[in-house]
């Protein structure tokens, strides 16, 4: 069976937290920052419920997780502070990683800022190199993640990670996160020819190096270079490529994590889509959800059949209106989702749903006849 879940919450009681949250999803895995991602503020990690929530994760099946690193964590600087920050720092989140006994750190490669990407890729090497010299006693992998191309950040092309890996000694230390909004905006096509993107990675860097796929949509187009992530099916990918990616044999055996977006008309009660992704993106919307919720689907497929109104080309004629028109984006800046909500809440088609279920719904709808058919 594969293994889903997302980015939860490591804050108040650690990992007793983190592992309730992602079973309160129905998730097979999951991926944890051991500390905000913005700053250097760190608990101990000993006090962090670990025994706790290891019960947790044992009672439901729960085994390899992931943590990521800080986004402050730049080894491609020119600026000896910033490095000498981005070292030690790394070194202290393996180490905890390692405490943790998880496996895989993900890492945002880094960027060159006013250098070119050469520097960039060789000062990245130098870096891990540092790095791994310092944490030779660990048993944890740095997972290089493929980036968008957004601004000067690195591990845009399969290319530059396997440039990094050319100059790094201790090189079987290093894995690769795939993330697919990412590689998307950079430019491959996985949803025409996801095939061969991964015959280019694997001649290029190798599929035994891949560890963690992260699951996201992209609110952009193939070569956006933007890194703007969407809920599954609500954006350019699309709920059968982000199926297909899950299923595909050569992936199939990885932990995947989602990082898509909360959604909802009040930032304050927005609220992950990840319970009804997991569910749709493993098979189990049926068991998780019941009979009704699929009843409650197929009662939004006639409703939007009604008003000749197909997902895939509402999304992406939105995402097209909001990227072209900056008039009406002005006028109406609201994504496909909340349209489609809005839709919904005034014909009161669920009146005695929350917003939550009712996008929960939206999200199955988005997966079309491949939901249908269990109906």
């Amino acid at each position: 069976m594969v293994r889903i879940g997302s980015h939860v919450s490591f804050s108040d009681k650690g990992l007793l937290n983190a592992a309730n949250e992602a079973v309160s999803y129905g998730s097979g895995t999951f991926m944890i920052y051991t500390g905000a991602p913005q700053n250097t503020r760190r608990k101990p990690i000993q006090e962090q419920y670990i025994d706790e929530g290891r019960a947790v994760m044992a009672e439901h099946g729960i085994g390899e997780i992931i943590v990521h690193a800080p986004y402050i964590v730049n080894l491609g600087s020119y600026k000896d502070d910033t490095y000498e920050l981005a070292v030690r720092f790394l070194q202290e989140e393996i180490r905890r990683t390692d405490y943790l006994g998880v496996k895989q750190i993900v890492l945002h490669p880094g960027a060159y800022t006013d250098k070119d990407a050469d520097y960039g890729v060789a000062r990245i090497a130098e870096g891990l190199n540092e790095v791994l010299e310092g944490v030779k006693d660990t048993n944890v992998h740095i997972a290089l993640e493929t980036m968008a191309g957004k601004g000067t950040e690195i591990g845009r092309s399969f290319e530059e990670l396997a440039s990094i890996m050319e100059q790094v000694e201790r090189n079987d230390r290093l894995t690769v996160c795939l993330d697919t909004c990412h590689v998307n905006d950079a430019g491959y096509d996985i949803v025409n020819n996801l095939d061969g993107v991964l015959d280019h990675f694997d001649r290029t860097v190798g599929l035994d190096r891949l560890a963690v796929i992260h699951l996201n949509d992209s609110k952009n187009p193939r070569g956006a270079a933007k890194d703007r992530h969407a809920p599954v099916g609500a954006g350019w990918l699309g709920f059968k490529t982000m199926y297909n990616v899950v299923h595909h044999d050569q992936l199939k055996h990885l932990p995947f994590i989602l990082e898509t977006p909360w959604i909802g008309k009040d930032s304050t009660s927005q609220r992950p889509m990840y319970e009804a992704e997991i569910a749709l993106l493993s098979d189990t919307v049926k068991q998780r959800f019941g009979d009704g919720f699929l009843s409650d689907v197929e009662k939004l497929a006639h409703f939007f059949k009604k008003q000749e109104l197909d997902p895939r080309q509402f999304v992406l004629s939105t995402w097209e209106l909001l990227k072209n028109d900056a008039k009406a984006k002005k006028a109406d800046g609201r994504e496909p989702m909340e349209r489609l909500y809005d839709l919904i809440a005034a014909e009161s088609l669920f009146p005695e749903l929350s917003e939550e279920q009712v996008n929960q719904r939206l999200t199955a709808w988005f997966a079309g006849e491949h939901v249908l058919t269990a109906v």
